[in-house]
């Protein structure tokens, strides 16, 4: 991991904070940078916002990249996301041939990236992507745990 990986996920963590108190979502961020560093595509979940099962923010961020550069691949990209792709944004990753992704906390319960499932290592696949895990993983959980807290009417933890 390096620094600017550190200051990616500090983005991608703003962004999920924009989730929750923009649009009540799950706090979740994430941002698509290509390899000088440029972002290409940033996003949020907005899956009750849009009424839309697949916009989680890996998704949003990628479409969002794709329409910038005006393709469905985006080659030589790292993604940079608060919590574990599922098995959608997982693949999706996979047939968008991102080179590398960075997220912070796993998912314990649909995790598609090495916890639960390992989709993006599947060697019958013919894209591979370079996965790092765990950068900022204690801030992304706290984030997520409080976040289903507040719902519940339960204490929020420090």
């Amino acid at each position: 991991m390096t620094l600017d990986d550190e200051r990616w996920m500090r983005h991608a963590l703003a962004l999920a904070d924009r989730a929750q108190h923009e649009d009540d979502e799950i706090p979740v961020g994430a941002v698509l940078v290509d390899a000088s560093g440029e972002v290409l595509g940033e996003g949020w979940n907005r899956n009750l916002a849009e009424h839309d099962p697949t916009a989680h923010a890996e998704i949003v961020a990628m479409r969002r990249a794709g329409t910038r550069l005006g393709n469905h691949r985006l080659v030589g990209t790292t993604l940079y996301v608060t919590l574990e792709p599922c098995a959608m944004c997982a693949m999706a990753l996979v047939h968008a041939r991102v080179s590398r992704l960075v997220y912070a906390a796993s998912d314990p319960k649909t995790g598609a990236c090495g916890s639960v499932f390992d989709l993006v290592a599947d060697p019958r696949h013919n894209h591979r992507i370079e996965v790092v895990s765990g950068l900022l993983a204690e801030e992304a959980s706290r984030r997520l745990t409080n976040y289903f807290r507040a719902k519940r009417g339960r204490p929020l933890l420090d």
